[in-house]
């Protein structure tokens, strides 16, 4: 065997990576596309972040005390010998965009929504990726209970809108700076008498809120007794809470509280949220968020307040599966072209591309198949309707125009075939 006659073994992609393709991916686009509608039809301007920031900027905003920083950010010297990263999550990226381009200096709030591929090096198994894929807002420049409910109902829009029931909303208050402190001496005089391992003690003494997101079941047997910071909040931070609470109950949007959460972010102050599906096992959170209310300044801009939320876009599709939820289509196309010979596929050729450009989804069978293959792949195409162009047809100046579903077949003059076509898929 010669070296060109060698087997060469083909490329898989990266562990722990999904990838969407037809017909599943129509799922995908239909939740990536219903969660970002909700937050465009609420006034949120797309912004498009990179892919990868200086590493600098999620060490200080994100908080080297997370396992986002400190465990599974993608980090890496680049040619000029600068470390980047890929981006682990979006909301120190958008503050720090909206700090470089002044865009606080055109009145406030600030509201921006973003969506694309986020990365974390972590273990993989269902729902949880390294490359996972989001849709997030922010809303920078007011501190309103009223935004926070408004980002808080954007998500439970878009959710609504795919059809999901089998999820609750889960908030708490993580206070501000003037009950934080305090609150945090009393969880570090708690933690110290509990038989932690080493890091988990340093990590409590770095921040303690970090070990209450401990998810070992030890540790959180540990935890049962803990005092929680929704019991320790000032009265700013109390009534902020109670005005969000109320502005749900008066949007209709139900939530309990939950006063144990701790996001995994260290930015997070006040309102806090996350979306909860128990269809999906362990990693039952298809999105979350909540305020932060000194990320700004911390990245060198105004003092100005944040709220936001970021949704997981594969989770969601997940709880979709898991409901049976399935509110879009797997159809490549809506109408399907069958030239029988040259001159035929000449002609549906055109005529394709003139539907396309009245907005209807057209492919065509290439490469010279015969009518019964031809067929199939108008079948497997998930189209509506069949265009079946012959020599005869030509002649006639007609073309077949048969229904895929029914199997019947009408004979449409062809200079009437885009009005027609038109008219039966409206």
């Amino acid at each position: 065997m010669t070296a060109l006659e060698e087997k060469v073994t083909p490329f898989a992609a990266p562990k722990g990576i999904p990838e969407y393709y037809p017909p599943e991916s129509a799922g995908f686009a239909h939740v990536r596309a219903t969660l970002e509608a909700a937050a465009d039809r609420a006034g949120y301007g797309l912004l498009e972040l990179p892919v990868f920031e200086d590493t600098a900027l999620y060490a200080r905003g994100v908080g080297e005390s997370t396992d986002v920083v400190s465990k599974e950010m993608y980090t890496f010297a680049d040619r000029g010998d600068r470390s980047v990263t890929l981006r682990p999550e979006g909301t120190a990226g958008v503050v720090r965009a909206v700090i470089e381009h002044g865009l606080d200096r055109h009145g406030l709030p600030v509201k921006l929504r973003y969506s694309g591929p986020f990365f974390r090096y972590e273990r993989p198994q269902a729902g949880r990726y390294r490359q996972l894929q989001q849709v997030g807002v922010e809303a920078i420049g007011v501190d309103d209970p009223a935004l926070d409910a408004e980002v808080i109902a954007i998500a439970d829009e878009g959710f609504r809108a795919l059809g999901l029931t089998g999820y609750r909303l889960e908030i708490t208050s993580l206070g501000d700076a003037e009950c934080r402190p305090e609150y945090g001496r009393l969880l570090r005089e708690f933690l110290a008498g509990l038989p932690l391992d080493e890091p988990t003690r340093a990590r409590a003494q770095l921040n303690p809120l970090r070990v209450l997101d401990d998810k070992r079941p030890e540790v959180r047997e540990f935890l049962t007794g803990a005092p929680l910071l929704i019991d320790h909040l000032s009265a700013a931070s109390a009534e902020h809470h109670a005005a969000v609470k109320q502005h749900l109950d008066d949007l209709g949007v139900p939530y309990v509280e939950n006063p144990r959460m701790v996001r995994g972010l260290d930015y997070y102050t006040k309102t806090t949220f996350e979306f909860v599906h128990d269809g999906l096992g362990a990693q039952s959170g298809i999105g979350g968020g909540g305020r932060y209310d000194g990320l700004m300044a911390t990245l060198g801009g105004q003092p100005l307040s944040g709220v936001g939320f970021g949704l997981g876009v594969d989770r969601t599709l997940l709880a979709c599966r898991a409901e049976g939820v399935a509110p879009w289509s797997e159809a490549r196309c809506e109408v399907f072209g069958v030239p029988l010979g040259d001159a035929a596929k000449r002609r549906l050729v055109v005529l394709a591309a003139q539907l396309r450009r009245a907005g209807v989804r057209v492919d065509l069978a290439y490469g010279g198949r015969g009518l019964k293959g031809a067929m199939k792949a108008a079948d497997r195409s998930g189209a509506r309707l069949a265009l079946v162009l012959g020599e005869r047809d030509l002649d006639a100046g007609t073309i077949g125009v048969k229904d895929l579903a029914t199997g019947e077949q009408q004979s449409v003059p062809l200079d009437a075939v885009v009005d027609t076509v038109v008219a039966a898929l409206a």
